[in-house]
């Protein structure tokens, strides 16, 4: 009993908090540069291509299922409640940004630049390029694998993202570690 208040100790004084933040953009702006280096690149397409990407925003208003589908040979879907919007997307060679060109009647009705902030299995965020804050836009589009993030609230998904900086900082190893050497020990010399 008392080794596992030990444990649990060693484990608190050593637990990453993900910090308090008004807003998603607050929470991804403190998230994404700790997470940054574990993120595919956008050339790395079987990592987007043909899954279903669900739109993720913190707004009150936003009811709408958004889904994204970026097919392969640039072909773009945009489904808004079962509404399916065409376009294209194109990745721009060398520069990790990504071109989303939405259509109407063949011909590009808006089109945008994004540059990858972060992209694994579960999470594809893009940032609009340019000072969209000071216009008073959203600065990032996130989109979360929607087996993955289907019925959360956009603060579940803020936490899944942190759990990634969590998972793979050195010092959440180090507890895992000692942890695990703490437990062996008292195996080895409950059996002696």
């Amino acid at each position: 009993m008392e080794e596992n208040i030990l444990i649990d100790k060693i484990a608190r004084a050593f637990n990453v908090e993900l910090p308090l933040r008004s807003d998603m953009e607050e929470y991804l702006d403190v998230i994404l540069p700790a997470i940054r280096q574990h993120s595919e690149d956008l050339r790395e397409e079987e990592f987007f291509l043909g899954k279903a990407w669900l739109e993720i925003r913190d707004q009150d208003d936003f009811h709408e299922a958004v889904l994204h589908f970026f097919n392969p040979e640039g072909e773009y879907l945009q489904s808004v409640d079962g509404n399916v919007h065409r376009g294209q997307w194109r990745y721009m060679p060398g520069t990790n940004k990504l071109m989303i060109d939405q259509m109407a009647g063949g011909s590009a009705i808006k089109s945008e630049l994004f540059d990858l902030a972060y992209m694994d299995d579960y999470f594809f965020i893009l940032k609009k390029h340019g000072n969209q804050v000071r216009k008073g836009m959203r600065k990032y589009f996130v989109m979360g694998f929607e087996p993955a993030t289907r019925g959360l609230e956009w603060r579940d998904v803020v936490e899944l993202l942190f759990n990634k900086y969590r998972e793979n900082t050195d010092l959440y190893k180090y507890v895992i570690y000692i942890a695990v050497a703490i437990i062996f020990i008292m195996v080895i010399l409950s059996v002696i």
